[in-house]
């Protein structure tokens, strides 16, 4: 059995974090923590395991100044830079027609005209995806998308969280969420790679799919903030249980290996769990998922490569 397994990051700005627990953004060098101090991290943590990876960006972070010399250099090095739209709007799933087009060919432009390539792959903002949202990327001519994550442990977390922040905001006590609850139905996805149907969380003859990760049985997220806390033996153990899939999808974030003493990123610790943790700490229990899956036969390969081979 093909044995696969690919490490994605979101490129989320830390404005994104913000908006998720409805703070305002930091000021200074800390709004841009994810391109200044955590990719370079992952830069090295890759180069040290051989391992490419695929880098989700945002379009509007894409400036000649920082975002883009940072493409283009993770480009250089092999790895894959895929479309995370052009502003990361959280409801974007809910917008027009014409604003799901703007959003996904605008990031692709960005991308293309940072890295010379124009990007393959597409995760949506939140892993929020519709049918009109899959319509717009096969009409782009996107090859496969990475967003359904069908993880019953994270949807409910993320409702409750967002229904707090409302019943907050209502009581005059902060601001309201900006991030929205995918359609629970997607819970039903199929948890391995497949070509997608109408609704999308059915099979069919459309667009490579490649899920967020799920373990077998209970379906608990294997994704970076779950693997960074459990530290290296729970990583491991979160491992184990991917064992057996195709694809094992490991979906992290920049913040995975952000630090707040390091970065400046106190305010948020208190909202944000992964920020417990220092980048040392959660690099450690990467590298012990990483180390587990290479002991289990798995080889490593970017999310395009993945599509290519499982289509």
């Amino acid at each position: 059995m093909t044995r696969l397994a690919a490490l994605s990051v979101d490129l989320d700005e830390i404005g994104c974090y913000a908006a998720i627990h409805g703070l305002p953004t930091p000021a200074g060098d800390a709004a841009r923590a994810i391109y200044r101090r955590a990719v370079p991290r992952f830069e090295r943590l890759f180069a040290d395991l051989g391992v490419p990876a695929t880098f989700f960006a945002i379009g509007a972070d894409v400036d000649e100044d920082l975002g883009g010399p940072v493409l283009r250099r993770l480009a250089e090095a092999g790895h894959e830079v895929g479309n995370h739209s052009l502003s990361h709007l959280y409801d974007l799933t809910r917008r027009p027609p014409a604003t799901l087009e703007v959003e996904v060919r605008g990031g692709a432009d960005r991308i293309e005209a940072a890295t010379g390539r124009r990007p393959v792959g597409f995760r949506a903002p939140g892993y929020t995806i519709t049918d009109a949202l899959f319509a717009v990327l096969a009409a782009e001519g996107v090859r496969y998308d990475s967003s359904v994550f069908p993880c019953p442990a994270y949807w409910g977390a993320k409702a409750t969280a967002i229904g707090l922040y409302r019943a907050r905001a209502a009581l005059g006590r902060g601001r309201a969420s900006q991030s929205i609850v995918d359609d629970p139905r997607v819970l039903s996805a199929p948890a391995d790679p497949y070509r997608v149907g109408r609704p999308y969380w059915r099979r069919g003859a459309g667009l490579v799919e490649l899920p967020i990760g799920v373990t077998r049985g209970p379906r608990l997220p294997y994704i970076g903030t779950s693997v960074a806390l459990a530290g290296p033996r729970g990583a491991d153990l979160l491992s184990r249980a991917m064992v057996g899939r195709p694809l094992v999808n490991l979906e992290l974030h920049g913040i995975d290996l952000a630090d707040a003493d390091e970065d400046g990123l106190e305010a948020l610790r208190p909202h944000q769990p992964d920020l417990r943790r220092s980048a040392a700490e959660k690099e450690a229990a990467l590298r012990a998922a990483v180390g587990r899956l290479r002991a289990a036969g798995y080889r490593f390969v970017t999310l395009a490569e993945a599509a290519e081979a499982l289509a």
